[in-house]
């Protein structure tokens, strides 16, 4: 939840006014999926919608033109805009942007691309299944969008090599949605988790137990039919076997390694990234300052390495990116404040009350279309708070269908998870055009296949 939010908390709205914001919303995001036609920057559609969310947000009075924020001791107050950014994801995505750039230039990434590659044998269904678990774990232990940033560097060095560019799109595609189900696996794999988990009472343990099951079909489900409709090939017959073999064999994983040193250190890094990334929650001192911390830290130490010509990895940052996640992050404050996401709770609180089998099984996909064009964390804690109150156990189906919904709606649309819009970014660069609708086209079919399973598996199997 924003810093807005914790230091204002809530306060009554007219529901005339929440409407106003609703269509607000509705439009933006109407807005984004006719990107295209508009023939405007995602960072430039939200940002025009945050400067009008927040002046009728000062002209209805939802919300204050300062506010409050209390560190330590002291009280800032910032206009409010500021706090309602969160700048850890910010500084998460800035820094895992930068550390892999950087670390790109060890020659490691080329290397385990290669490395997989030769695995495969030069079979693109081989090498999409290879993709897609390591896009899982990554998932599982780091956050969504370090690992697709990761995954998505490898994908595009290795289908160069490989010849096969043409298959990119369905390959990232894939690891996009596949993040959403990695993030499903333990307790501390997204921050939904962490709050609904924590309010239902559910071990780390027990999670994994319970969710690990559906990651594994998924991930077999979602691969497959990636594989199927973007008519990613097996290689049948012994001839091109044979070829593809010769020609990953060829490949020499070491021909991107300009320094052995460099290289060692690199790999050192993404190791020791990767442990910390997992484990801050736990780290003494590194726990209260965060993920984004760790990010920026890390991205500065390799850095260093290139000390004289820092200016070339700022400029190849995408702010356009950051300016779209910090506009968003604004319009969704000011929604929350406009009750906007009050109302979408209290609508699936009806839901609840429909019963074991229909409430559960709709409050799932209402929780799914509701993340995905709104931020899953207030959302999942206002739903988390919503059971609580009605003292839900711990053991109901309900705290798995918040769980599951919050997780998947992200497959829904670009902007229903970070790691999405991350893997559109990817696209783009490696000059694959996907619109917002294209986008949701797409993933529909592999969102609707994921989110009727999750119903089954929660009414049958939690």
């Amino acid at each position: 939840m924003s810093l807005l939010a914790l230091s204002e908390g809530h306060h009554e709205v007219s529901t005339s006014v929440t409407m106003v914001f609703t269509a607000l919303l509705v439009a933006m995001i109407a807005s984004l999926a006719l990107e295209e036609k508009i023939h405007a920057k995602k960072s430039l559609i939200v940002g025009v919608f945050a400067i009008i969310s927040l002046f009728l947000g000062i002209v209805f009075e939802v919300v204050p033109g300062t506010v409050p924020v209390h560190i330590g001791g002291e009280t800032l107050t910032l206009p409010i805009y500021i706090p309602s950014i969160d700048w850890g994801v910010i500084a998460i995505i800035l820094g895992s942007s930068l550390f892999v750039d950087v670390t790109s230039k060890s020659g490691l990434f080329t290397w385990i691309a290669i490395k997989l590659t030769k695995a495969s044998g030069g079979d693109p269904r081989r090498l999409l299944w290879f993709y897609g678990l390591m896009t899982v774990v990554f998932s599982a232990v780091l956050n969504n969008v370090t690992a697709m940033i990761i995954v998505g560097s490898l994908t595009g060095v290795s289908l160069r090599k490989l010849g096969r560019a043409r298959l990119m799109l369905g390959f990232l595609l894939v690891e996009g949605l596949l993040t959403n189900i990695g993030g499903l696996l333990t307790l501390i794999s997204s921050v939904p988790n962490i709050i609904v988990g924590t309010a239902a009472g559910i071990s780390f343990v027990q999670f994994f137990v319970s969710a690990a099951p559906f990651v594994v079909v998924a991930t077999a489900l979602t691969i497959w039919m990636g594989a199927k409709l973007f008519g990613i090939p097996t290689l049948s017959t012994e001839e091109e076997k044979k070829e593809a073999m010769a020609q990953v064999e060829s490949f020499d994983e070491n021909d991107g390694i300009e320094s052995e040193g460099f290289f060692k250190f690199g790999t050192a890094m993404l190791i020791a990234f990767i442990v910390v990334i997992a484990t801050t929650s736990v780290l003494p001192v590194i726990k209260e300052l965060g993920m984004g911390y760790v990010a920026l830290t890390f991205a500065a130490i390799m850095l260093i390495r290139y000390k004289s010509s820092v200016d070339t990895y700022y400029k190849a940052v995408d702010w356009d990116l950051l300016g779209f996640f910090a506009a968003l992050f604004v319009v969704i404050g000011v929604m929350e404040h406009a009750q906007v996401l009050a109302m979408i709770g209290k609508g699936l609180a009806v839901i609840i009350g429909w019963g074991d089998v229909v409430g559960t099984g709709a409050i799932l996909v209402a929780a799914a279309v509701a993340s995905s064009v709104t931020d899953n964390i207030p959302l999942a804690a206002m739903l988390a708070k919503i059971l609580g109150s009605l003292g839900t156990p711990s053991d109901s189906p309900l705290w798995w269908s918040v769980v599951f919904g919050a997780n998947l709606g992200g497959n829904l649309t670009p902007i229903g998870s970070a790691s999405t819009l991350v893997a559109v970014t990817i696209m783009h660069k490696n000059d694959l055009a996907v619109s917002f609708g294209g986008f949701v086209a797409k993933a529909v079919p592999y969102a609707a296949v994921q989110l009727l399973l999750a119903v089954i598996y929660v009414l049958l199997a939690l």
